[in-house]
C-alpha cells in the first residue's frame, strides 16, 4: 500500500516547477501503478500551449477557473471545479487559467512520468527513453 500526504510532498524532490504551473506528483512510474498521478497548479492568468504525443491524460479541476481550447477545432471549453477533460487523442491544446486564481488539477498520465519532466518546445513530455 502507498499512502502519501500533499502538504508533506509539497517539500519534496516530487514537486516539480516551471513556468506558468508547479506539481506535485504523488505517484510516478517508480510506483508500479501503470499511471502517475499529480496535483497540479496552473498560475493564475498563466496561457500554456501542449501537446501530449506520448502520453493521454486525463484532469479533473479542483479549484479556480479558466478554459481548454482545442487546437484542432478552435473549439473553447469552460473549466471549473467539477469539470474533466480526457486528452484521449494526444490533442494538441492550450489551458487558461482565468486571472484572478490558479486553477488546482487532480492529473492523471498514461503511461506514467517518471518524475523530472517538464515541457518540450513542443509542449510534449519526452518519453523515458527519450529523456535518458
Amino acid at each position: 500500500m502507498i499512502v502519501r500526504d500533499l502538504n508533506q510532498m509539497k517539500n519534496s524532490e516530487r514537486h516539480i516547477f516551471s513556468d506558468g504551473w508547479d506539481s506535485v506528483r504523488l505517484l510516478l512510474k517508480s510506483d508500479g501503478m501503470g499511471f502517475s498521478f499529480h496535483i497540479t497548479t496552473i498560475h493564475a492568468g498563466a496561457e500554456l500551449a501542449m501537446h501530449y504525443k506520448n502520453h493521454l491524460e486525463s484532469v479533473y479541476c479542483m479549484e479556480g477557473t479558466g478554459t481548454i481550447e482545442d487546437c484542432a477545432t478552435g473549439e473553447v471549453h469552460q473549466i471549473r471545479p467539477g469539470v474533466v477533460y480526457a486528452l484521449d487523442k494526444h490533442d494538441k491544446h492550450i489551458l487558461r487559467a482565468d486571472r484572478d486564481a490558479p486553477m488546482v488539477m487532480a492529473c492523471v498520465f498514461n503511461p506514467p512520468v517518471t518524475g523530472n519532466e517538464v515541457h518540450q518546445d513542443d509542449g510534449s513530455y519526452a518519453l523515458e527513453a527519450e529523456s535518458a
